[in-house]
């Protein structure tokens, strides 16, 4: 009998483990952060060009701390073969241009160090690198990055 006793009060304990994890509800899902993926390679002086990946995690409608990025560059064929750069940050939306007051513009602030990088979004597909006043290069279709499925 004791034996008996000992497998019902493991049951037991097992059966209120459970319960305290909580009811699992059937079909929830978890909501997933919209993420957009741009890639393209611009000119480099010295080298090959300069494959850049961007990652923007988040809507336009998220608060601040939602809108995250990922930029990842790398240099082809460079001669000094300078190191991968790799910044995570946020980003945000800035409206128009000294061109096109109606133009939207991303502003992506790296945390800590780096270069702080605007693309102008020239339409759902294709973002172009833009500078820091907003306006473009001339050369505006050679910094294009296109949008990856």
């Amino acid at each position: 009998m004791p034996l008996k006793g000992l497998f019902a009060g493991s049951a037991m304990l097992a059966l209120l483990a459970g319960c305290a994890a909580g009811p699992m509800e059937q079909g929830e899902q978890v909501a997933q952060t919209p993420e957009v993926n741009y890639q393209g390679t611009l000119p480099c002086r010295n080298c090959d060009g300069i494959d850049l990946d961007v990652v923007m995690s988040g809507e336009e409608t998220d608060a601040a701390e939602a809108r995250t990025f990922t930029l990842n560059a790398t240099y082809r064929n460079h001669p000094q073969n300078p190191p991968d750069e790799n910044y995570t940050g946020n980003w945000e939306v800035l409206d128009g241009t000294p061109s096109d007051p109606d133009a939207t513009v991303y502003e992506l602030t790296p945390n800590g160090d780096g270069q702080v990088y605007y693309f102008l979004r020239i339409d759902p597909q294709t973002l172009e690198l833009i500078d820091p006043e907003r306006r473009r290069f001339e050369n505006g279709e050679m910094l294009r990055l296109q949008r990856q499925s």
